[in-house]
This record gives C-alpha cells, sequence and structure tokens, in this order.
C-alpha cells in the first residue's frame, strides 16, 4: 500500500512535493490544500483532489503524512501544532532560534492527538544539521564551520523587495573562499560575518525611484545586510528574468579536529550541496522523513521529533536487507 501524502500550500514547496512524489514509488499524492479558490490551482498529478483548508478535517483517516508548506515567520508556528492533532505531519521549520520553542509546541499537540510530527526538516535546518551534529561526535576537539550558497536568499530578496521604489529583486549568498580555504587548513581559524560570506544584489528599481537611496537602504539594513560587504547592482526586469529566474542554492558543513594524545593530528569533515532548485531540494528530503513519520507511527510512536531522532533507515524504501547488502 502507498503512503498518502496530503500538501498543505502549492507555493515552490508544495510543487517540489508534487514532483518528488512522483519520484517514490511507494508514495502518492492525495490531496492539496490551499487557502485560495481550489477552482484556481491547478496542480501537476490528475489523480489527487484540490480542496479547501477548511476541509482538512475531512480528510482525517485519508491521508497518511500531511506535508506543511508554510512559511516559518508565521505559517508554520501556528499550522504545525494545529495540524499535529489531526495528522502525521513534516515542515521545514527554518527559524534556528525558535526551533526548541516550535519543538513544544508540536510535541504536545502531536502526543495529543497521537501522531508524528517531524519538524525542521530540509538541508539546513536537516541535513546539514546532521552533519554538524554526526561531526561533533566524531571529533570532540574542533570547531564548526558552515558557509551558505552560492545561492538565492529568499529571505533576503523578499526583504530588498519591501524597500519603497523597488520592483523586484534577487539576493545571492556567496561563501568568502578564502574564508573557506581557512577552514579547510584545520588551523581552526576565528572567522567573523563579514570574513565568511558576501551578499550580491540585483534589483528592479520603480520608474523614478533615487537608486543612490535605495543602495543605501539595502547595505545598511540591520540583520540583513549590515554585517556583510553588499554590492548592489540595478539591472532591467528583462535583465532579471532572463540571468535570475532561478533559485539555486547549496553551501558547505565543515569541522575541524584533532586527535592523538597530544592532539597531533588534524582532521577536516567537509559535507556540501550545489543546488539548482532549492525548494524541490528542499522537497525531496521531506519525503524521505514523511516516510520514516509514517513509519514510526505505525509503530504507535506519537509526538515531535527533529532529524536528530530518527535512524537512517527509516528514510529509505530499501529493506534493511537491501541496505546492508548495497549501502553498509
Amino acid at each position: 500500500m502507498s503512503i498518502r501524502i496530503g500538501i498543505l500550500g502549492y507555493g515552490n514547496l508544495g510543487r517540489g512535493v508534487e514532483c518528488a512524489v512522483k519520484q517514490n514509488a511507494d508514495m502518492e499524492l492525495t490531496a492539496v490544500f490551499t487557502r485560495r479558490n481550489p477552482e484556481t490551482v491547478n496542480i501537476l498529478t490528475k489523480t489527487a483532489s484540490v480542496c479547501s483548508v477548511s476541509d482538512i478535517a475531512d480528510w482525517k483517516d485519508k491521508i497518511d503524512v500531511l506535508i506543511l508548506c508554510g512559511g516559518s515567520a508565521t505559517d508554520l508556528p501556528v499550522q504545525t501544532p494545529e495540524y499535529a492533532k489531526l495528522f502525521n505531519v513534516v515542515d521545514s521549520f527554518d527559524t534556528h532560534a525558535r526551533i526548541p520553542e516550535h519543538f513544544a509546541n508540536v510535541d504536545s499537540a502531536a502526543k495529543e492527538g497521537g501522531n508524528v510530527g517531524i519538524i525542521s526538516v530540509g538541508w539546513d535546518p536537516g541535513m546539514f544539521s546532521l552533519n554538524r551534529m554526526y561531526a561533533n561526535a566524531i571529533l570532540p576537539e574542533g570547531k564548526d564551520y558552515t558557509f551558505w550558497g552560492k545561492g538565492v536568499s529568499q529571505g533576503h530578496s523578499d526583504a530588498i523587495r519591501r524597500i519603497k521604489g523597488v520592483k523586484n529583486a534577487k539576493q545571492y549568498t556567496i561563501p568568502v573562499e578564502a574564508a573557506l580555504e581557512a577552514a579547510r587548513s584545520g588551523e581552526n581559524p576565528e572567522l567573523t560575518t563579514r570574513q565568511k560570506h558576501t551578499r550580491e544584489c540585483f534589483v528592479v528599481l520603480e520608474e523614478g525611484a533615487d537608486a543612490a537611496k535605495v543602495e543605501q537602504e539595502i547595505v545598511t539594513m540591520p540583520n540583513y545586510f549590515a554585517d556583510y560587504d553588499t554590492t548592489v547592482h540595478f539591472i532591467s526586469e528583462e535583465e532579471l528574468l532572463a540571468n535570475h529566474s532561478g533559485i539555486p542554492h547549496g553551501g558547505f558543513v565543515l569541522r575541524s579536529g584533532v586527535t592523538g594524545w597530544e592532539k597531533e593530528n588534524k582532521h577536516v569533515i567537509e559535507y556540501s550541496l550545489k543546488l539548482d532548485s532549492n525548494p524541490e531540494f528542499t522537497s525531496s528530503v521531506i519525503l524521505a522523513y514523511a516516510r520514516a513519520a509514517y513509519r514510526l507511527a505505525k509503530e504507535g510512536q506519537s509526538g515531535c521529533k527533529t532529524v536528530f531522532d530518527i535512524a537512517p533507515a527509516y528514510l529509505s524504501a530499501k529493506s534493511g536487507e537491501e541496505l546492508r547488502a548495497r549501502l553498509l
């Protein structure tokens, strides 16, 4: 029997989940839930239903795992606990500082409903988190480094688009090569925020907007650009659409550590990603953890989990015998 998947929210991430379901033979997309008029939402899966989110409770026994594809700022803090009472759920909540609070809320709701909720699934948090944890466990004497990019930061791009006079914009986060090589050297350098990344902005202005004023507002924006060396390019909308329409991303997680009685031997662990589509890759990670949520629920487990709590075998469609024979 296929794992019946529901999607809440049909933006970039929801569309990515739909595509990923097609590549997982043990899954089927059952329904997409939307806050829009369902008649205006056209999905690719002809056998799945498109429904109003107001009808979601009617699907309680028709869906095995609900994938929550809303934003971390306002959607997921409300939606994940709410729907964990009805379904096994997986989300991609990525506000790192609020993960403990979100975990507690989802844990309480999921236990109340007798369901499994897996939060903060993706590549960071998610795959990068796992690699940081593995590396810390293996090299307790050492230092962590995380670099993001080169890739589009959707949150930073949105922040630019909210500036008066900006019609459209894309922002790229770029690792500083010298800092990356210093981290790889095994010397455990101390690197500031400004030393590790630069930011490059491509901006389309509204007619009559003051370019110098917009640039100044970008480069001095606290929490987004003020702590980085930031370059702003003003371009036409045609150029933005032609050259900056994708959503690539990626990055590197490193741990530099030592072993030996006198700590004489250095080691560097590195994990990297290069992604053509940030949301499609995130969706693929989410579906692996949807499989885990389904299996854990079948075992009678409930409550909130993170990627740290789930054994790798639960993610794979392969049996234990196949994993031991082919991948171990």
